[in-house]
């Protein structure tokens, strides 16, 4: 981790991420486009246990808008990657014609929105991209989508998208990645998943119209005892944030502290090699508690 960075802020990303927050036109608003019920604060989960108390007997999604999902167009096409990939890890991937042509439609599509072009912009001018849009196309490509060995002995079975957006399993006894929460929504609705709660310090409560949450499931059976994923953002914003992380700081592993909207949360990106391993952001606080708190 970059010294020293853990407990200051980074204000210059913080103050881009905020704009690209404004730019999120496709950002789905709590309360009208879909509601969540937080429910009871999950207990502790060794990783890789079966047994887990469910502090939440309803779906955390009460409703989403689904039809106004289907019809922005990085939703919609984001959607059809999620069921590109094979869930365990230790499976060697296979990409067919047909999804290489997913993969392009959303990444041209993700390309036109303001989000990535004040992105691609930032990049440009810190020199860590081309300002020639289709090598912009071609790193993010790399970054997200380019295979590569999660697990050893086997032929290359993960990508950034895979773990970060859509999730995985390793060994049937651990979920690994899955921080979107359209998949999640997608996924509960499907009962494959079940929330079990929440995860937040005592005074640190979420409400239903946080934007990052610190919560607990199961899918498939299995367990993640923490985990964590920003809710309602497009697909867009999280690329965007985390493709600017990537780039700008070259450590196998880095961890900011930024304030995006009301919230102030770290925001973790792990590299493998050229491409993404993970990222995820982690809530610290909501509702500009820790604007308060400060100033006592």
């Amino acid at each position: 981790h970059l010294k020293g960075q853990k407990n200051t802020v980074n204000q210059e990303l913080s103050n881009l991420f905020n704009e690209l927050w404004r730019l999120d036109v496709n950002r789905m608003k709590p309360g009208i486009d879909y509601t969540i019920s937080v429910q009871g604060r999950a207990g502790f989960v060794n990783q890789g246990s079966h047994v887990v108390m469910d502090r939440a007997s309803l779906p955390l999604f009460s409703n989403v808008n689904e039809s106004k999902l289907r019809n922005i167009t990085t939703f919609s096409l984001f959607m059809k990657l999620l069921d590109n990939y094979e869930r365990s890890t230790g499976i060697t991937e296979r990409v067919t014609p047909e999804e290489l042509t997913e993969i392009n439609l959303f990444l041209d599509a993700v390309l036109e929105t303001q989000v990535m072009k004040r992105a691609h912009q930032y990049l440009v001018s810190k020199g860590k991209s081309s300002s020639d849009s289709r090598q912009f196309k071609n790193q993010l490509n790399l970054i997200w989508f380019h295979l590569y060995h999660r697990q050893r002995n086997t032929g290359p079975d993960s990508c950034g998208f895979e773990h970060v957006f859509v999730g995985e399993t390793k060994s049937g006894t651990e979920v690994i990645g899955f921080h979107n929460w359209v998949q999640f929504f997608l996924q509960e609705k499907n009962s494959h998943l079940d929330y079990k709660g929440y995860k937040a310090r005592d005074q640190d409560l979420p409400d239903q119209d946080d934007h990052v949450l610190n919560l607990q499931f199961s899918w498939h059976g299995v367990v993640k005892p923490v985990g964590s994923a920003f809710i309602g953002t497009s697909p867009e914003f999280e690329m965007a944030i985390f493709t600017i992380i990537f780039l700008m700081i070259t450590e196998r592993s880095t961890t900011v502290l930024v304030n995006i909207d009301q919230c102030q949360m770290e925001l973790v990106v792990i590299r493998q090699g050229r491409c993404l391993g993970t990222a995820y952001p982690k809530l610290l606080s909501s509702n500009s508690r820790h604007v308060s708190q400060h100033s006592h």
